[in-house]
């Protein structure tokens, strides 16, 4: 393994000063909830070395209503860079082939190119939605091939494949025996109607997903990989009990109550994510110097700046003049004509203020 550190995180807000920053639209999550906010109250634990696999009652609502689906079938993990962590080093080696969507959030291509594997990425353009062209993975497909990387919803753009195209990806991966990933961390946030676990679609297919984007506690470091197949589960958990043998008893006690209240939580949370999208939307819609593809999922957007008649380096100077922040294109391996705006994680009122230092700092 060969690391290197990420732009997205060396740059990022808990590494610059969240007091640095006034107005943050560069979070990919909605707003950090605090205990008080969820109502609960931890209980006097036993710290003990927790099941390996995790709490069966927490891996249980992790699959929810998938019949699928069994606890069997979920192994929890150190959050979702966890679980991709665990994934790419399992099934790939120097000697292998990936396939990966780009954009993407950085951890599915920087721990492959640490593993040193060959990497063919597929490419989203703007120009045709970010939509992921299927015929373009099939002719990736090489004999050393082992794995399909994509996200769904799409982080940056906020973009989700339809079922018909996972079904799609799923049967690809299915006739030439090897696996498809499906990085879905955003899978409760999303808007327009939620596809099924990935991993109940077939032993070939691996979901990843965590509690920090939709729930708002990445502080709890709690994520999941959920497969079918007993023989890769088993890998996984092999993985798992050298990295860290088990997880936090407190983390997955907090996580089990979460998901207890899911069906109570999301519905309103989803109303005031697609709220805060139509907030952008309306603010995209006046602003000339800007164009979108507007998201279905998640809580992060993806707009460029039209024909600039500066360097975008000074929009970004500009832009922290007015005290707001947003993602880079560089984090993701764009040009920085493009930047993740995240609509979920400040208040309205910081949200709007944001919006409008953007506005601000454009060129005229």
């Amino acid at each position: 393994m060969r690391y290197a550190r990420m732009p997205i995180e060396i740059e990022s807000p808990e590494e610059l000063g969240y007091d640095s920053i006034q107005y943050n639209l560069s979070e990919s999550s909605i707003t950090d909830q605090r205990l008080s906010d969820l109502d609960l109250h931890i209980p006097d634990l036993a710290l003990l070395y927790n099941e390996h696999r995790g709490s069966p009652g927490l891996r249980t609502l992790v699959t929810g209503a998938a019949s699928e689906l069994s606890a069997g079938d979920v192994l929890i993990t150190h959050g979702a860079a966890g679980a991709l962590f665990i994934v790419a080093t399992s099934l790939l080696t120097a000697a292998d082939h990936l396939i990966v969507v780009r954009p993407n959030y950085a951890t599915n291509l920087e721990t492959p190119r640490a593993i040193g594997c060959e990497i063919t990425c597929i490419d989203l353009a703007f120009e045709d939605g970010f939509a992921l062209d299927l015929d373009a993975v099939k002719r990736a497909v090489r004999p050393n091939t082992k794995l399909i990387s994509v996200t769904c919803p799409h982080n940056p753009t906020g973009v989700m494949l339809s079922e018909a195209q996972l079904r799609a990806l799923a049967s690809i991966a299915r006739d030439l025996g090897i696996h498809l990933l499906v990085d879905e961390t955003y899978r409760d946030l999303s808007m327009d109607g939620m596809l099924p676990i990935a991993a109940s679609l077939g032993k070939e297919v691996i979901s990843v997903s965590s509690l920090s984007k939709a729930f708002g506690v990445p502080g709890i470091r709690l994520g999941w990989i959920i497969t079918s197949d007993a023989a890769l589960q088993e890998l996984f958990l092999a993985a798992k009990e050298q990295i860290s043998i088990c997880g936090s008893v407190i983390n997955e006690w907090i996580a089990e109550q979460i998901l207890l209240k899911r069906s109570a939580i999301l519905p309103q949370r989803l109303d005031a994510i697609r709220q805060r999208r139509q907030l952008v939307e309306d603010w995209i819609s006046q602003e000339p110097r800007l164009e979108w593809v507007r998201p279905s999922g998640g809580v992060v957007c993806f707009p460029r700046m039209r024909k600039m008649t500066v360097d975008p380096q000074m929009f970004y100077q500009r832009l922290a003049n007015f005290g707001t922040y947003v993602g880079p294109g560089h984090w993701f391996e764009m040009p920085d004509r493009y930047f993740r705006l995240g609509f979920g994680w400040p208040s309205l009122q910081e949200l709007e203020k944001g919006l409008d230092g953007i506005s601000k700092a454009l060129p005229g």
